[in-house]
């Protein structure tokens, strides 16, 4: 029987900040995809590689890791304000389904760069030499975030001299600055329980205080003492262990009925990407998984975080702006494990190193509010050109 070629489609493998993915232009995708549902997540599945049951996507462009197995769609945004629209999909790696429901804040570094590589970024915008500030929306949270993008000689800038930590080589760096990060998200409020600081009962497994945050990314606080931990732990530690990993994944669901993100325990299994869980410490002396030595005195605070259903790396964007969010407030588990008090900015322990975020926080009529969070990044095109996928829409 005659076989369908491959559909070749316009796309640029990037890196920004500890994660990579495939970037597209909305009007470049075949059409039945440039719509959501069924035809684009099948799309992205077979590029990315997915559903992959060894768990390698050897057949795609993912690279097995929930940091890897990325894909971001860009357009010109007709939103008053913005230059873009930016939309974000976490590919499952050994199950068929893409989640739709957050942001990365690693990939966002390289929205920016992409969309002035690609000419969607009105050109009297974008200065010859300096930084091009880019308005972006965040379509699958609703959010602003602003890149400050640097420029020379009329080209972006993407080699450098920041450092960031999980990320092997520097480059230029890319600050984003990502506005009212918890106004109007899931929940409808900052702490969607009203306290900053609750008990997460989980039946056979025990009680916790919990910190509850929707600021970039809905997110799960819990001390690192109560669960047995130290916070100075590596990858290996959690990963190799699967009973802690089913144990996180039981909290996550739990902690994610309690939040009002899903309406019944059973619907976490589908809803990997939100919310993240995540556990801290006060500062301790650690080696980081490059073998770098972190000092008690480099950090105020340690932080752990799954993603996917893993211990990540380092640390997950949109998670740096919860951290950066929680720090400020007072009396959360991430302020108090950093030594209470009203702080602007943090500088947190991560498996791979350290990150310095900031955010101000402020209480109107009872309520916390945020107006932004701020964090640097970088980001570079790594291959640029076409993937070839068998779609036939």
């Amino acid at each position: 029987m005659p076989h369908a070629p491959q559909t070749k489609i316009p796309a640029t493998y990037m890196r920004g900040g500890t994660s990579k993915g495939v970037f597209f232009v909305l009007d470049e995708l075949p059409v039945p995809a440039r719509v959501a549902g069924p035809s684009r997540d099948a799309l992205l599945l077979r590029v990315i590689g997915s559903p992959d049951p060894y768990g390698k996507q050897i057949d795609g462009m993912g690279g097995a890791t929930s940091s890897t197995s990325k894909s971001v769609i860009v357009s010109r945004s007709t939103r008053p304000g913005h230059d873009v629209d930016y939309l974000f999909g976490q590919v499952s790696i050994d199950k068929p389904f893409v989640d739709w429901s957050g942001n990365c804040g690693n990939l966002s570094a390289a929205v920016g760069p992409f969309a002035i590589r690609n000419g969607l970024v009105d050109a009297a915008r974008v200065p010859r030499d300096g930084i091009a500030v880019v308005r972006i929306w965040q379509a699958n949270i609703s959010k602003t975030i602003i890149a400050h993008v640097p420029m020379t000689d009329g080209q972006v800038q993407e080699t450098g001299d920041f450092e960031l930590d999980g990320v092997t080589f520097p480059a230029a760096e890319v600050v984003l600055a990502f506005m009212n990060p918890a106004e109007d998200g899931e929940g409808g409020s900052m702490f969607p329980t009203g306290n900053v600081v609750d008990v997460l009962d989980v039946p056979g497994i025990g009680s916790f205080r919990a910190t509850f945050i929707n600021s970039g990314i809905p997110t799960i606080f819990l001390e690192a003492e109560a669960l047995g931990y130290t916070g100075a732990e590596l990858q290996d530690d959690i990963n190799a262990d699967a009973q802690a990993l089913a144990t996180f994944e039981t909290l996550r669901a739990h902690g994610a009925l309690r939040m009002g993100l899903i309406k019944s325990l059973g619907e976490a299994g589908s809803r990997q990407h939100t919310p993240k869980i995540a556990f801290v410490a006060p500062p301790r002396a650690y080696t980081a998984s490059s073998g770098k030595a972190i000092g008690a005195g480099d950090v105020d605070v340690l932080v752990r975080a799954l993603s996917m259903g893993k211990l990540h790396h380092a640390m997950m964007g949109t998670a740096s702006v919860a951290i950066a969010t929680a720090a400020a407030v007072p009396g959360t588990l991430v302020n108090l494990a950093a030594g209470g008090g009203e702080r602007e900015t943090v500088c947190f322990g991560h498996p791979s190193g350290t990150l310095r975020v900031g955010a101000r926080a402020q209480q109107e009529n009872g309520e916390w509010t945020v107006t932004k969070a701020i964090m640097s990044r970088s980001a570079r095109v790594l291959m640029q050109g076409w993937v070839h996928v068998p779609f036939s829409g």
